[in-house]
C-alpha cells in the first residue's frame, strides 16, 4: 500500500521530491501520515476534501483486500504557529 500511496501523491504535486510518508500504529490498524511541500497541500486535499478523500477510499479498498484496517491523514504545516490544530475531517472514523 505504501507504494501506492506514494506513486499517487507524486503524480498529483509539483514538488515530488518533498513528498514523505510516515506510518504508525494506532487504533487497531495503521496510520499514514502524508507529507507534502506546503504548497502542494491544496492539490493533495482537493476541492472540498474530494482528492483526499478518493485517496482514502483506494488505501481502504487495498488495505481490505489485505484484511487491514488504515487511516490516511495529510500534515499541513501551513498552520499558523499557535493557532489549535484543526478538527478532525468528518470521515476521519474510517
Amino acid at each position: 500500500m505504501e507504494p501506492l500511496l506514494t506513486y499517487l501523491a507524486k503524480a498529483l504535486v509539483d514538488q515530488p521530491d518533498q513528498v514523505a510518508l510516515r506510518i504508525s500504529e494506532a487504533d487497531g490498524g495503521q496510520l499514514y501520515e502524508l507529507k507534502v511541500a506546503p504548497e502542494d497541500v491544496g492539490k493533495v486535499i482537493g476541492r472540498d476534501g474530494r482528492t483526499v478523500n478518493a485517496l482514502r477510499t483506494l488505501l481502504n479498498a487495498a488495505a481490505q483486500k489485505q484484511g487491514q484496517k488504515v487511516r490516511l491523514e495529510i500534515l499541513d504545516d501551513r498552520r499558523i504557529p499557535g493557532s489549535p490544530p484543526a478538527p478532525p475531517a468528518p470521515d476521519a472514523a474510517r
